[in-house]
């Protein structure tokens, strides 16, 4: 009897998943625990084994799709029933699917998605090139000739609209005061309804042109390449746009001195190391900043509309730089660390984070992020905040500076190690004083260990 296949749930908050990519094919055999399929949950690819010895009968959700945990995938056969199953499921595939197929270069299946693409800009699948396993031609590798070649579906003929009768010019009312009142204004125009009424023989064609459709891509120069989104990079751009129309962003910034902290480092590496633990500066910046949410409370919470969720554990995400993109990995319960606990999840975190070997678990459940753009020479930034949390702390590069210090109440020019700190926070929750009093508590951390 052919199984039903689901999008599996891999993590405790994770609701959907994308079909990265499909390891096996329609009518290929598979062993149990055999990875199966790849998929892609919030930046994170995780390979899916196959429960059973058996076969893959048919593939229900393209590579590319995204559908919600509990949605039938596949449909798969074990056993014996494998082999006598393969004919009548071949004779079973959609039709559509059965005649992009013969158009095909050789590769084999073609998934729904595809040909109804290829349908859609009336390609001829023999002429592309399949980046797909085996050559077979994959959702992205349509788009890639539909970008280069400017196309865009064509639109159903619109019929043009019949003159509708000029309307009479609206006529000022009288306000209380038996003055007359202002004109009627057009949203966004600032001009009265008078002065945007058209001429009826112009209408027809302002409605068509506000009907025309936008073109699907923006023209493309000699030597233009479009390259398709891949999951993490339109992860990545939906939440950032999520984020900016969701919270109103304010930023802060001060300065730290960091001698006490490269000092209190200096003198414990060594020890750190014996017990097989790399101390890099990461672990003391998520020490400070614990510090400053228990002072501070309300910069660990979310709003909602029912009201402000204060959060009751401390879970710090730390945004890591990987090759295709940026992943936050999530220290939880850090309040329960100490240095040492906190130096070796986060050097855990951030090597399986650049392996691509973290679980959806793992970067869920976030309740305040950190981002070092330092590391790259940035002196300070203003970063997006990682939607639901209420701020996001940036710490810029360390540069030694010559600055003003207080020793024995004299004034004094010394060479101190500096770096910025800045506060991006949701306006709608925290104030100027509150976030320059978390942001305060960071900088005293630092400099008094």
């Amino acid at each position: 009897m052919p199984l039903e296949f689901k999008m599996p749930k891999l993590g405790e908050s994770v609701t959907e998943g994308t079909v990265g990519r499909w390891l096996k094919q329609p009518g290929e055999m598979l062993e149990l625990y055999e990875p199966m399929l790849e998929v892609t949950t919030d930046k994170v690819d995780t390979e899916i084994p196959s429960p059973v010895n058996g076969q893959l009968l048919e593939i229900r959700v393209a590579e590319g799709d995204t559908v919600a945990v509990g949605t039938v995938i596949a449909v798969l056969s074990d056993g014996d029933e494998a082999a006598a199953s393969t004919a009548p499921q071949a004779a079973a595939q959609p039709a559509p699917v059965a005649q992009a197929a013969a158009q095909t270069n050789g590769s084999g299946f073609v998934s729904p998605v595809v040909s109804r693409l290829a349908s859609e800009h009336n390609l001829d699948l023999r002429q592309i090139v399949g980046s797909g396993r085996d050559g077979r031609i994959t959702k992205q590798d349509v788009l890639r000739v539909v970008a280069s070649e400017g196309m865009s579906p064509k639109p159903a003929p619109m019929p043009m609209p019949s003159p509708p009768p000029p309307a009479p010019a609206p006529m000022p009312t009288v306000g209380p005061s038996g003055t007359p009142a202002p004109m009627p204004v057009v949203r966004g125009s600032g001009q009265p309804v008078a002065e945007q009424t058209l001429p009826a023989f112009l209408k027809p064609v302002a409605a068509a042109v506000a009907a025309a459709p936008a073109p699907a891509v923006a023209p493309l120069a000699a030597g233009d390449e479009v390259v398709p989104l891949n999951a993490m990079r339109r992860s990545i751009a939906e939440h950032m746009v999520r984020s900016k129309r969701t919270a109103p962003h304010v930023t802060t910034v001060m300065e730290a001195d960091l001698s006490a902290m490269l000092a209190h480092r200096q003198q414990h590496k060594a020890d750190f190391e014996r017990q097989g633990v790399k101390l890099t500066v990461t672990p003391y910046f998520v020490q400070a900043t614990v510090a400053a949410l228990r002072t501070v409370p309300i910069v660990n919470a979310s709003f909602t509309d029912e009201g402000v969720l204060m959060h009751s554990a401390i879970n710090v995400g730390m945004a890591v730089a990987i090759p295709d993109g940026l992943i936050v990995p999530v220290i939880r319960d850090a309040d329960d660390k100490s240095l040492l606990g906190l130096a070796r999840t986060v050097n855990d975190l951030a090597e399986r984070a650049r392996v691509r070997r973290l679980t959806a678990d793992e970067v869920s459940g976030g309740t305040f992020t950190i981002t070092n753009h330092g590391v790259g020479g940035s002196l300070f930034a203003m970063p997006i905040i990682n939607q639901p949390q209420a701020a996001i702390l940036g710490i810029g590069a360390m540069q030694k500076r010559a600055v003003v210090v207080t020793q024995n109440g004299l004034d004094a020019i010394a060479i101190r190690p500096m770096c910025y700190l800045s506060l991006t926070f949701d306006h709608r929750l925290i104030d100027g004083a509150t976030a320059d009093k978390f942001l305060l508590t960071i900088k005293q951390q630092l400099e008094q260990l």
